[in-house]
């Protein structure tokens, strides 16, 4: 058996509206911008836990199902990400404990606000990518 820690598992909701933008969050605890999400909590289903994190992250309730867009792995982390494209189905963009500030951003403006590693979860999500795209990354950079 491996001493290694394990992996763990996020969640995160790309929300797109009727213009084509995305909804980034900018994190509190480091200022960087990218999509809501978090791990899931121990007793959490994935749907519950995507939802629970987009709405902790930007006050929006999202619709469900949301379509998996692909999967990203950390590979100095070991975060395996599920990164899903969601629709609003209630509330309003807000800002609150880990989310110093939001924006609906265009592609371009994704590409220029986030790292590597988060931009092209949110590309592959506003590309509706199908089957779901399947990455990894080293915390910044596509590898």
């Amino acid at each position: 058996m491996s001493t290694d820690r394990p992996h763990s598992v996020s969640v995160a909701g790309v929300v797109v509206d009727d213009q084509g933008r995305a909804l980034l969050i900018q994190r509190r605890d480091n200022g960087h911008w990218e999509p809501p999400g978090g791990v899931l909590e121990r007793e959490e289903t994935i749907p519950e836990a995507l939802q629970r994190e987009v709405l902790e992250e930007t006050g929006i309730k999202i619709a469900l199902p949301a379509t998996l867009t692909g999967v990203y792995k950390n590979m100095k982390g070991l975060i395996v990400s599920l990164v899903f494209r969601c629709e609003a189905a209630d509330g309003t963009p807000t800002t609150g404990d880990e989310t110093r500030a939001l924006r609906w951003a265009t592609r371009e403006e994704v590409s220029e606000l986030a790292d590597e590693a988060y931009a092209i979860r949110v590309l592959d999500a506003l590309d509706a990518a199908s089957p779901p795209a399947v990455r990894a990354h080293d915390g910044v950079k596509l590898v």
